[in-house]
């Protein structure tokens, strides 16, 4: 949805800058060439912040899961994380660790419906697998 979302964006703030122009009020405040550009600069600065919320994503096999969400990268092997949570009402999956640190998943949400349910399954499976594995 935001990759269409971005250039609508851009295209939208390109629209009003070029629809800015001449004086605004009676108080003699114009808008001139480096307000537009301003303007389709802002719109740029817009449409990259709302690609941000495509950055999140979960990468799991046996030896463990990286879990990337909007400012960071997380890579845990399986001998640190309890458990794989998905309580009712949490807008998104979290990882419990040993030391008590939970991470949080923001590729699964609880909008995914079936989806999300699927993949906490699947990761769910993999991370009692490991358990066997490490007994």
């Amino acid at each position: 949805m935001v990759w269409i979302a971005a250039p609508v964006i851009v295209v939208l703030f390109t629209l009003i800058a070029f629809s800015l122009h001449g004086s605004f009020n009676e108080t003699g405040a114009a808008f001139q060439t480096p307000d537009q550009v301003a303007m389709i600069l802002l719109g740029l600065l817009v449409a990259a912040g709302s690609l941000m919320l495509a950055r999140p994503s979960i990468e799991a096999d046996e030896a463990g899961v990286r879990v990337r969400n909007l400012f960071g990268t997380v890579e845990l092997p399986w001998a640190v994380v309890r458990g794989v949570r998905f309580n009712r009402g949490a807008p998104w999956v979290t990882l419990d660790l040993h030391d008590d640190d939970v991470v949080s998943v923001l590729a699964i949400q609880a909008a995914d419906k079936e989806h999300a349910v699927r993949a906490v399954r699947a990761l769910r499976d993999l991370h009692a697998r490991a358990q066997v594995r490490t007994e």
